[in-house]
């Protein structure tokens, strides 16, 4: 089974929350479970990855252990978390596998967490089609953890420093006898952190991180489109205690543009004709990006033809050729006619219906077929 990351797996950020976390499995679980996707292998690999995610992720401390170690955090063959090394006595092995159960494992043997680094934050950012094309530079506001200046980012009264668990001893872990068994746990003094704050710090109350809402320049690549993501690195949450910070992911939405849709490097856009321009030819001006060009359109243009307009579309931010315009003609029958226009046009039906084969070939062959198909029915 492939390793991928748990959170992308299940399609959740790495701050998603435990209902977010089960929601999005049961999701995943409905459309890939192997009694709706008999047979099929792909649906079979999806479930169980899904499923080998979701087992960790809804566990808080397996979640913490992956959060950090990543697999090996999880993974007993890896040598990480819960797993068993070689020449371990027999309380060893099994105050590791019952401390999982109990609450201990994901942290490793007699190791304690330490601080954790800073969660990544994504913000979503609005973009109009001109923007995205041509990239600019815009600043945002996000609201973030940041390490206390006060005392450092260590949760401590200034002057005053952390000191050692005196439950732990600066482990993390504390190990109870059960019966036959060594079980391993978390301390519950300092909760794995293997030092306890006497005199916290009035500004964070010892958690050595504050909420802010910070404002960040960010430059925006010509050429993005709706998904691309932007990482800014260090700018997520701060770390616990001085730990590293987090990341934060800047993902794009493009919003809806009222004459370009845009797909890959091309741009579409849809052009209104006249019945006259379409049957005689004639010459009309359509928007780029750029500005605008002239169209020609040929005598006897039929509706939903492509013209394409070179070099007109958009070069995307992970390079190549520039993308094409493309315009496609909607023939635009004539409303609100008055009397004499009516009269001109049935004078105008009139001149072609004796000779459809010639003036509506199209009109005339499916007249035809259809005409075909019913004598087929008869015999």
């Amino acid at each position: 089974m492939s390793k991928r990351d748990y959170y992308e797996v299940l399609g959740v950020s790495k701050t998603a929350s435990d209902a977010e976390i089960k929601k999005a499995y049961k999701r995943l679980a409905m459309k890939y479970h192997p009694d709706r996707n008999q047979g099929d292998k792909e649906s079979e690999t999806k479930f169980k990855e899904a499923k080998e995610a979701y087992e960790v992720l809804a566990d808080g401390q397996k979640r913490q252990a992956y959060d950090r170690f990543g697999h090996q955090g999880v993974d007993p063959n890896m040598g990480g978390g819960a797993g068993f090394g070689g020449g371990d006595s027999f309380n060893d092995i099994f105050g590791d596998v019952f401390g999982d159960i109990f609450g201990g494992g994901g942290r490793g043997r007699g190791g304690r967490s330490g601080p954790r680094r800073g969660s990544d934050l994504r913000y979503n950012l609005e973009l109009s089609l001109e923007e995205a094309v041509a990239g600019k530079k815009v600043e945002i506001k996000v609201p973030t953890l940041v390490s206390c200046t006060t005392c450092n980012g260590s949760g401590a009264k200034k002057g005053t420093s952390p000191v050692t668990c005196s439950t732990c001893g600066g482990a993390g872990q504390v190990r109870m006898q059960q019966g036959f068994f060594a079980v391993q746990q978390t301390c519950p003094a300092c909760r794995g952190q293997g030092t306890t704050i006497k005199d916290p710090c009035g500004s964070c109350h010892g958690r050595g991180v504050k909420e802010e809402r910070k404002t960040l320049s960010v430059n925006i690549p010509a050429g993005v489109d709706t998904g691309d993501r932007i990482r800014l690195s260090g700018e997520g949450e701060a770390g616990e205690k001085g730990a590293p910070a987090g990341d934060l992911y800047v993902e794009v939405h493009v919003r809806e543009h009222p004459i370009f849709t845009r797909d890959a490097n091309n741009l579409y856009c849809e052009v209104p004709i006249s019945f006259t321009t379409a049957a005689l030819g004639g010459e009309l001006e359509v928007p780029t990006l750029d500005g605008k060009v002239k169209l020609k359109i040929p005598a006897e243009t039929q509706t939903g033809r492509l013209f394409r307009l070179r070099s007109k579309g958009v070069t995307s931010v992970r390079g190549g050729a520039k993308g094409d315009l493309l315009c496609r003609v909607l023939v635009e029958t004539p409303v609100n006619l008055t009397k004499r226009q009516k009269e001109l046009l049935e004078e105008f039906n009139q001149s072609v219906s004796d000779d459809a084969q010639k003036y509506n070939p199209k009109a005339h062959n499916w007249f035809d077929g259809v005409k075909s198909f019913f004598e087929s029915l008869k015999n």
